[in-house]
């Protein structure tokens, strides 16, 4: 059982920028793919971005080319880089890892993060 803890959100005014961390209580080099999902008050759980252990990254359209995803294997860690952030970016962000040929399947406790002036 892989346990995920985030870190780093917060508010951040809009243009802003804020590094997302997700901790794995072991491993990650097993682990095939990790992701970012966020949801909003009211709304469903939407993919942000993805990698694979082999570093393909995938993201989602509204976050293409502001957002970027990347897995420190040493560290057993996952980032998610966020500029030039808008007020529709807030939400709690998730992490998510899964095996291969698997859903994801463990999910960390989610953290805020709020843009606003």
């Amino acid at each position: 059982q892989v346990q995920l803890v985030e870190s780093g959100g917060g508010l951040v005014q809009p243009g802003g920028s804020l590094r997302l961390s997700c901790a794995a209580s072991e491993s990650i080099v097993s682990i095939y793919a990790m992701g970012w999902y966020r949801q909003a008050p009211g709304e469903q759980r939407e993919l942000v971005a993805s990698i694979t252990n082999g570093g393909s990254t995938s993201y989602g359209g509204a976050v293409k080319g502001r957002f970027t995803v990347s897995r420190d294997n040493e560290k057993n860690t996952l980032y998610l880089q966020m500029n030039s952030l808008k007020p529709q970016a807030t939400s709690v962000y998730y992490c998510a890892a899964r095996r291969r040929f698997a859903t994801y399947q463990y999910w960390g406790q989610g953290t805020q993060v709020t843009v606003s002036s």
